[in-house]
């Protein structure tokens, strides 16, 4: 099986034709890319650890399963119009600019977090309460589409060669960062408020903090310029989608990493916070409060955080590949033991297990944003990544907690996350094998990005 290349002719480049970036520079660009993800992600990490509250919120008629999977349902439903949002936003950054779209889309996502936090329960205005979380929902989705694609081309176009991996591994840190506030707030009002304040009001609060979080977004991204390889094209144009789907190979690969990743992370932050606390002690088992719960996915979530970065910069020395490989690997023979883990019902078990999930999470969150943009050449690669990324997304990532509530729910066998991991681990293996090692090459398309005027020469020197 032949390892996929990026298709373009060898170029000689001098030093006038690299591009430096100072450090600085790089850092607030990096900042101004990951308020994004933190407001996305503390937005899905509210929802998450809340689904006990929202299904009495807006599905207080419906039986518990029912509203269970309408809750997850709900969830599940914004992955659905991301492949729009991407395929409308995506595009749009190869002809106007990286900048600007991620501005419009941390607008309409700030926006929509906030507005569900205004929607009137179900006991005021009936059935028009899910309806109108329903249209919330679908407007984070479609800004979604437009967002992380974006926000990984944006990085990786700024980051130097060398330090790719570190760089855009703080993507992920921000993603880490947002569920992590998202849980603690929600872990403070659970602690604070009585249940009858937490359905009348208390839910709201966290929706609420989306819109600061946004306008920060917004101000640090349009106090910077568009990446310097976007400037370097001649003239952007419109990006044809046929253009796009002759690079069906590297899409597919694409798609298996995007697959595999977020399998693992919806079913850590999304599905596991409900099985934990509710679908294991549902089944006869014994349980752990939500509380205990809640703090111990938040001391896997501090764990996380502090070995992304030097993951990443450790990829920038050994590669992204065997990184990579550890992770799909370990799924594909852990995943079963750590599910068992958890359903022991312990603070041990259930701790180990989830950290061990935590741990092959971050091989793929501290590697791929770095990745996958090399994946495609400049000119498409912010269409190309933003639709393949939000079709494997959609289709199999949001979609973890509603399919794997529904078979665990049809079947009673409780070892259903941890084959739904196996299979996901077992297409990060073939993705592996077709994916080409980006590490320490220049990006498809562009000339070679260096972080001073020596690295430069070096880069040079080096061919």
């Amino acid at each position: 099986m032949a390892v996929l290349e990026p298709t373009e002719e060898s170029q000689q480049f001098d030093v006038g034709d690299v591009i430096v970036t100072e450090t600085p520079v790089i850092r607030r660009a990096i900042g101004a890319a990951a308020i994004g993800n933190i407001t996305e992600w503390y937005d899905f990490g509210v929802y998450a650890y809340f689904e006990p509250t929202i299904k009495k919120v807006f599905f207080s008629d419906l039986g518990d399963t029912a509203g269970t999977i309408a809750t997850f349902g709900l969830f599940a439903v914004a992955f659905l119009v991301r492949p729009i949002g991407g395929s409308i936003f995506g595009p749009l950054a190869d002809r106007v600019g990286r900048n600007k779209v991620l501005a419009t889309t941390m607008v309409l996502m700030a926006l929509s977090t906030f507005a569900i936090g205004c929607i009137p329960d179900e006991h005021r205005i009936g059935l028009w309460a899910p309806g109108l979380l329903l249209v919330a929902r679908l407007c984070q989705g479609f800004s979604t589409g437009g967002e992380y694609g974006n926000a990984m081309t944006f990085i990786a176009e700024y980051a130097p060669d060398r330090r790719r991996g570190f760089w855009g591994s703080w993507l992920e840190f921000g993603t880490f960062t947002g569920y992590l506030l998202g849980a603690i707030i929600v872990t403070v009002a659970d602690g604070v408020l009585s249940e009858d304040q937490l359905l009348d009001w208390g839910w709201r609060l966290p929706f609420f903090v989306a819109l600061p979080l946004g306008l920060i977004g917004v101000y640090l991204r349009l106090r910077l310029g568009d990446t310097p390889a976007f400037e370097r094209i001649e003239e952007a144009e419109h990006t044809e989608l046929s253009a796009i789907l002759k690079l069906w190979p590297y899409l597919l690969v694409c798609m298996g990493l995007v697959l595999v990743w977020n399998v693992t992370n919806y079913m850590l932050t999304s599905y596991m916070p409900t099985y934990v606390t509710d679908t294991v002690p549902g089944h006869g088992a014994g349980g752990l409060s939500s509380t205990t719960s809640q703090m111990v996915q938040i001391v896997v979530m501090l764990v996380a955080l502090a070995v992304i970065p030097p993951l990443g910069r450790l990829s920038d020395r050994v590669g992204r590949k065997p990184i990579g490989w550890v992770g799909s690997v370990g799924l594909v023979v852990l995943g079963l033991p750590m599910i068992w883990l958890v359903r022991m019902q312990t603070l041990v078990g259930t701790f180990a297990g989830l950290l061990v999930m935590g741990l092959l999470l971050i091989c793929f969150s501290a590697t791929l944003p770095s990745t996958l943009p090399s994946l495609f050449p400049t000119e498409v690669r912010s269409g190309a990544l933003s639709i393949s990324f939000n079709i494997a997304v959609s289709a199999f990532g949001g979609t973890t907690s509603v399919v794997v509530g529904a078979l665990v729910g049809a079947s009673g066998d409780l070892d259903w996350p941890g084959y739904y991991l196996i299979a996901a681990g077992a297409v990060g293996v073939v993705s592996m094998v077709f994916l080409h090692e980006p590490n320490g090459r220049r990006m498809w398309g562009s000339p070679p990005a260096a972080a001073t005027e020596e690295e430069a020469r070096e880069l040079v020197g080096a061919g």
